[in-house]
């Protein structure tokens, strides 16, 4: 009795104790300093910044690092598209309440898990931010397949200014694959040596 009795208390601890996660850098290797909006002196889209990943794995977390040169932040819309379709708004602005003044987005990483809103934050936004507001949390990421075309899409919405995009990245945290296999087996062990009553 005392040998199962300890075989099941490992069992229904060692699964959650072991549990770890790797992170996977991915950065976007295409024409760099693509012009913010695409035909200077107008407003519209940059070209898309794509990011092809190659890697079959489930996203557990997902952060995004961009670096913006541009004469006025103000007018951005920036927006991540997944290979699946699902699509959210990292920032922009109400311009009927909201406008400022500022230059650049400098090493900013939108975070869900950040202490600061990047609407509490000021340009050129250097640090660790949650993105835009609650519906648009990177969290809605979670469980999906990494592989395929990742899309980073900017609107710049006024004429006279202008930028360029100067670098993209994706940082994913997924578990080890060894992890997920203890797992599936510590959940199967624990489900065997669970009693089974009878009528």
């Amino acid at each position: 009795m005392r040998g199962g009795a300890a075989i099941l208390v490992i069992v229904m601890v060692s699964p959650f104790a072991v549990f770890a996660a790797q992170a996977n850098i991915y950065s976007y290797g295409g024409d760099f300093n693509l012009p913010i909006p695409t035909q200077q002196k107008s407003l519209g889209w940059m070209d898309d910044a794509v990011i092809e990943i190659p890697d079959c794995h489930i996203i557990t977390d997902l952060d995004v690092k961009i670096s913006v040169k541009h004469t006025n932040v103000f007018d951005l819309q920036i927006f991540l598209q997944s290979p699946a379709g699902t699509l959210i708004c990292l920032n922009k602005y109400n311009p009927f309440n909201e406008f400022f003044i500022g230059e650049n987005y400098t090493n900013t990483i939108f975070d869900d898990e950040a202490g600061l809103g990047i609407k509490k934050a000021k340009a050129p936004f250097t640090g660790r931010f949650k993105p835009f507001n609650s519906p648009y949390k990177l969290s809605v990421f979670d469980g999906e397949q990494a592989m395929g075309s990742w899309r980073l899409k900017i609107y710049d919405g006024w004429a006279f200014d202008s930028g360029q995009l100067e670098s993209f990245e994706l940082m994913i945290t997924n578990p080890e694959p060894a992890t997920v296999l203890l797992l599936i087996l510590g959940v199967a062990l624990v489900m065997a040596f669970r009693p089974h009553h009878t009528a």
